[in-house]
């Protein structure tokens, strides 16, 4: 079995392609199996060790990463501790994990292979163990290897071994870090992920805005525009290989496809008045917008293929931010033309259009979650900005977290985790943070500068 993926400098650079190959690790003292092995089998019926995160809280599960064993060279020997340093990230900014502190560690790794002292990690109360080994190949590609394991079960959950260029080490983490967090949450993971987002530079009253692009730690920040016109709504296609979004150059309005593989633009229309808001569908193949008629904008959608459009909504309102739900079947969308912002459905069609939002306050920036099972917004009320959750009928609304104008909701590719920006007001500006969708964990993402208008990518392929 293997995974491809390339590494790209999105469009500045050039593209460059890597194979990463992943194979399957047996017990400890088998070794390493060769190349298109499956993955390793189910948990043992004794191991004891399964995080439940149904509950609407979740204590975090102590785990213990050890730092990757080296291949002997110091490049190796740093790398390993590097991408243990990455897993470890992952793991507690999910706020499902509890990484435990090397400090504590009893047992100093020197094998990976063989099976670990396990009453050495049951006394720090590990409940889960990672260790792995970083080793250089003859043709210069790095080996990197883990496995996990079941401490007090004294099993080994799963191991995988992955081939790859020495510059996709960080890469690498990110995707054993998903392994473990499915592994153990029975959930996919969302590390191996990306984030393009609306920097802003300078001054409040001045504010250079150019569209980036990183990994969903903050990592790798790339800029995709330079800055010369205004850029606002980036969204990510199904495949994350293409974004839409919006610029303003020389006072046009233009929504344009950007593919981030190979650095291509191309403008998806000329419309002769304003446009807003652009998304793709679930399929790939066509954008859904709204665009600006006098004082009122309705919601179309155009096939990127013929560039035939569709017209969907037509009232004397504002009729904005439309998003499919994940199989296609409904759009959400947010209108006034009940005097305040709501947020209401529709079929692909335009037909059925109803209110599902009945609550007090404005209710804006409508996502569907990746699940299908729940819609992300924003509301503003009495001053204050939230985000929240409500099911596709309208009911179960929660709020995950209210201040000073946060807005812009958008799901991780598992549906766990929300990203949306804040700006405090005063003289500072825009910062991305993320909070769960049980309402906890909330934290800030690094960024070099201000940042608005956050889109999360799918998992890589």
């Amino acid at each position: 079995m293997s995974r491809r993926f390339s590494l790209e400098a999105h469009g500045l650079v050039g593209r460059r392609s890597v194979l990463v190959g992943m194979a399957a690790l047996g017990g400890a003292g088998l070794g390493a199996a060769g190349l298109g092995g499956a993955m390793l089998g189910s948990t043992p019926a004794n191991a004891a060790v399964r995080l439940d995160i149904t509950s609407g809280t979740v204590q975090p599960l102590p785990i213990a990463i050890t730092d990757f064993v080296g291949g002997g060279s110091p490049q190796d020997i740093e790398a390993g501790k590097g991408v243990s340093q990455i897993i470890s990230a992952d793991l507690r900014r999910s706020g499902l994990f509890a990484p435990i502190d090397p400090a504590a560690f009893v047992e100093k790794i020197t094998n990976p292979d063989a099976s670990p002292r396990f009453q050495d990690w049951r006394v720090i109360n590990a409940q889960a163990l990672v260790t792995g080994r970083i080793t250089r190949q003859p043709d210069g590609r790095v080996k990197a290897e883990f496995r996990l394991w079941d401490v007090f079960a004294g099993q080994q959950l799963i191991g995988q071994q992955y081939f790859t260029q020495p510059e996709n080490w960080r890469r690498v983490a990110h995707i054993i870090a998903d392994a473990i967090y499915e592994r153990l949450t029975g959930e996919k993971g969302y590390f191996d992920t990306r984030i393009v987002f609306v920097d802003e530079s300078g001054p409040k009253e001045k504010r250079i805005k150019r569209l980036a692009i990183m990994d969903q730690d903050g990592a790798n920040v790339t800029y995709l525009t330079r800055g010369d016109d205004l850029v606002l709504t980036p969204r990510f296609s199904p495949t994350s290989q293409e974004i839409t979004y919006m610029s303003y150059g020389r006072g046009e309005p233009r929504v344009y496809l950007l593919n981030i593989e190979n650095g291509q633009r191309e403008v998806v229309g000329n419309f002769p008045n304003m446009s807003f808001s652009p998304r793709f569908a679930p399929d790939g193949q066509r954008v859904i917008l709204s665009l600006q008629q006098g004082a009122d904008s309705n919601i179309f959608v155009m096939d990127l293929r013929s560039k035939a459009t569709t017209r969907l909504t037509d009232t004397a309102a504002i009729d904005t931010a439309p998003c499919y739900s994940p199989d296609g079947t409904q759009i959400c969308f947010e209108s006034d033309r009940g005097g305040g912002s709501q947020i209401y459905l529709m079929n692909p069609d335009g037909s059925n259009q109803r209110r599902i939002s009945f609550g007090d306050g404005r209710y804006s920036t409508p996502v569907w979650s990746p699940r299908g099972d729940v819609i992300a917004f924003t509301k503003q009320a009495q001053g204050r900005f939230a985000i929240g959750l409500m099911r596709p009928d309208g009911s179960g609304e929660r709020i995950l977290t209210e201040g000073y104008h946060n807005e812009g909701p958008t799901f991780a590719p598992n549906g766990r985790v929300i990203m949306f920006f804040r700006d405090a007001g005063g003289g500072g500006g825009p910062q991305l943070y993320t909070v769960d969708i049980t309402g906890y964990n909330e934290q800030r993402v690094p960024t070099p500068s201000y940042a608005s208008d956050p889109a999360w990518s799918p998992l890589r392929s």
